[in-house]
């Protein structure tokens, strides 16, 4: 995308999206030509070459055709976005090639790393467990951040040939052990006063290695988000994660 990228930001009123708004509008070659709070009608998005979308899951997938629909490529850092809500989306870009979309369980490059690094680590550990914590008005639970993070370490166990992680629990009525996903026990913690904060804790006879990332101004996003806008144009279709457009998912 060459000359300057005209940018419109869904969700522009919550604390993210507000975020974007002033980063875009800081940043060399980009132009903010529309900012829409949630609900509002996006119409034909300003005239936006690329739209960020920073909403909650029930309204996000409903933003994300609109854009397709018009051609308009998007940055979706909303999370909710399962397998299901992901093959639709496909099933939308195959009309609109020429469209690319990038979905991003998390836009701080640290916790991109942080992933990275769990999942290459993984395979060289009995058990493994995530344990994500953010601010109480975070709406879904496990972060998407997390359950990305179990996804990619469930996959290297399973090219390692791994089993189930150990655990002996039998009788857990409360729920205290926590969700599964993808076989991995993941942990959320809603607490007033964090942002975001993830740890992953690898555990082998005799150490444990916890890698952990911790963001603790939404500041910390935004030189993500501006790597998504400046260079979706250059992936058409679905991308799921920020690290394919930083040469991390070699």
């Amino acid at each position: 995308m060459s000359g300057t990228t005209r940018v419109a930001v869904i969700g522009s009123a919550g604390r993210m999206g507000r975020e974007a708004c002033r980063a875009v509008e800081s940043a060399d070659g980009l132009e903010l030509v529309g900012r829409y709070g949630r609900g509002e009608r996006l119409g034909d998005l300003g005239g936006a070459d690329v739209a960020v979308e920073l909403t909650v899951p029930d309204s996000s997938p409903a933003n994300v055709a609109h854009c397709v629909e018009r051609g308009v490529h998007a940055v979706v850092g909303t999370t909710g976005w399962d397998d299901a809500r992901l093959r639709v989306l496909r099933d939308q870009l195959a009309d609109h090639p020429g469209v690319g979309v990038l979905v991003a369980p998390n836009f701080a490059i640290g916790a991109i790393l942080m992933m990275r690094f769990a999942a290459q680590a993984a395979r060289f550990y009995e058990s493994v467990e995530v344990v994500e914590l953010h601010h109480p008005g975070k709406v879904d639970a496990p972060s998407g951040t997390a359950a990305r993070t179990a996804g990619l370490v469930a996959q290297a166990r399973r090219e390692a040939g791994l089993g189930d992680v150990p655990d002996a629990t039998t009788h857990d009525p409360g729920g205290a052990r926590g969700a599964r996903v993808d076989g991995i026990p993941v942990h959320a913690v809603r607490l007033r006063g964090l942002v975001a904060h993830q740890e992953v804790l690898l555990g082998a006879e005799g150490e444990l290695l916890t890698i952990r990332h911790d963001s603790f101004d939404r500041a910390s996003f935004m030189p993500g988000v501006l790597e998504g806008v400046r260079h979706v144009a250059e992936h058409p279709g679905l991308t799921v994660g920020l690290e394919h457009y930083l040469g991390l998912d070699g």
